[in-house]
């Protein structure tokens, strides 16, 4: 028995080195394309304070509310941008002045720099930026208690906004800015004209609010430099050069170029380090001859009964990293293993049966180790086996195992199989 278990073992890693021959490529680093966000929803509110165009007699309190604004910004790159924006402002009388309110409506087209990317913010913080925005637009000025309808203006807009990145989808802004009116007709407190100036009236807003990173990407403009992003890519590109030399396998091809770097020590490889396998049989051609010498018809005359003893007696296992779901790559080659067996015996079928370590609730667990055996028996079933065959059991918790070491969890993390 012990020699049927010591070659059927061997058949065994043949498959792991068939199945990383199905879930591993040749990975060709390459260096990406800038990907960032370039959409943003700008949304704050302050106070206000008109500096020049109220009649005498006439004044707003020092930090004068009410102010809000609201803009939708479009990056063409890091460094700059466009927004447009709406803005609306109300005026009231301060204590001890005459009666007064009047509302000011305005629309801006602006263009936006970023000072954190153009000075090069992210050699000293990835949380601070400044953008610097001015243009043009349109104002509408109305009055409750002055004059009748409305008073169109043309004006020219500069501020500051500064930034605290939140999160890679919000910032904390805080905006300063600057508003001279042209051909305004009348004061801003409704009461009186203006002078004949072509520029009349100032108006300053300071303002906190949010801005909302629209995108799939991880990073918005705002935040992304191309100097860190390029030195970084290469960095892993280095990284990933001098990991790929290694060759883990010791079959001559580094694993960079190895399609197979876990094929079984001794077996014969091409140039690209794949176990030679001429009748793509799965098994190796040396392993093979070996198990034609032992059993004779290819193994035939051992492997079905073998194999089973092996997988019932808990040999072949496939394996989870922790708190997932999802086989691990090297550990296919269970499954695999269950497939080829269950398709040269039609007859039979197969518990699947999962298990989880014992960190975490045990409600949770069993319902972890149900979701890892439903996975295997996704992948039997892909693979040509009818799901009728098929049986999923969640055994929840291995206890048999000292839970406060790393590796012995990892051990127990897995789905066995019981043949029938």
């Amino acid at each position: 028995m012990k020699k049927k278990l010591a070659s059927v073992s061997l058949l065994l890693l043949a498959f792991a080195a068939n199945a990383q021959n199905m879930t591993t490529t040749s990975t060709q680093p390459t260096i990406d394309k800038p990907a960032y966000n370039k959409w943003s929803i700008e949304l704050n509110g302050g106070i206000n304070k008109p500096t020049r165009t109220l009649t005498p007699g006439y004044a707003t309190a020092t930090l004068n509310p009410f102010h809000a604004d609201l803009g939708v910004r479009y990056m063409f790159n890091p460094k700059f941008g466009v927004k447009l924006d709406v803005g609306y402002d109300q005026f009231q009388e301060r204590d001890d002045t005459p009666n007064f309110e009047s509302r000011y409506i305005r629309t801006s087209l602006q263009g936006v720099i970023n000072i954190g990317r153009a000075l090069d913010f992210e050699t000293w913080t990835n949380t601070i930026g400044i953008l610097a925005h001015g243009g043009f637009g349109v104002s509408q000025l109305t009055s409750d208690s002055g004059f009748d309808g409305e008073d169109y203006i043309g004006h020219g807009i500069v501020g500051l906004t500064g930034q605290i990145r939140l999160s890679n989808r919000i910032a904390l802004t805080g905006d300063l800015t600057g508003i001279v009116n042209g051909k305004q007709n009348w004061n801003f407190d409704g009461m009186g004209q203006t002078s004949t100036a072509t520029f009349d009236g100032v108006l300053l807003n300071a303002s906190v609010g949010l801005t909302f990173y629209l995108g799939k990407n991880e990073k918005h403009a705002d935040w992304y430099s191309e100097e860190s992003e390029r030195l970084n890519k290469l960095e892993d590109r280095v990284a990933a050069l001098e990991t790929g030399l290694i060759d883990t396998d010791k079959d001559g091809v580094a694993d960079f170029y190895d399609l197979e770097p876990n094929t079984i020590s001794g077996v014969a490889v091409n140039t690209k380090g794949q176990a030679i396998d001429n009748n793509q049989n799965g098994v190796p051609d040396e392993l093979e001859s070996y198990l034609e010498k032992t059993y004779g018809q290819n193994g035939k005359g051992a492997t079905n009964s073998t194999v089973e003893e092996l997988i019932n007696g808990g040999y072949v296992n496939v394996y989870f990293d922790f708190n997932s779901s999802k086989p691990t790559n090297a550990s296919l080659s269970g499954v695999d293993f269950l497939v080829k067996y269950l398709k040269n015996n039609p007859g039979k079928s197969a518990d699947i049966i999962g298990y989880s370590d014992e960190i975490g609730g045990s409600d949770y667990n069993t319902d972890l180790s149900r979701k890892r055996a439903e996975a295997v028996k996704n992948v039997a079933i892909n693979a040509g086996i009818d799901a009728s065959r098929l049986n999923v059991i969640a055994n929840g918790e291995d206890t048999s195992v000292n839970k406060n070491s790393k590796e012995a969890r990892q051990i127990v993390r897995r789905v066995t199989f019981q043949v029938k």
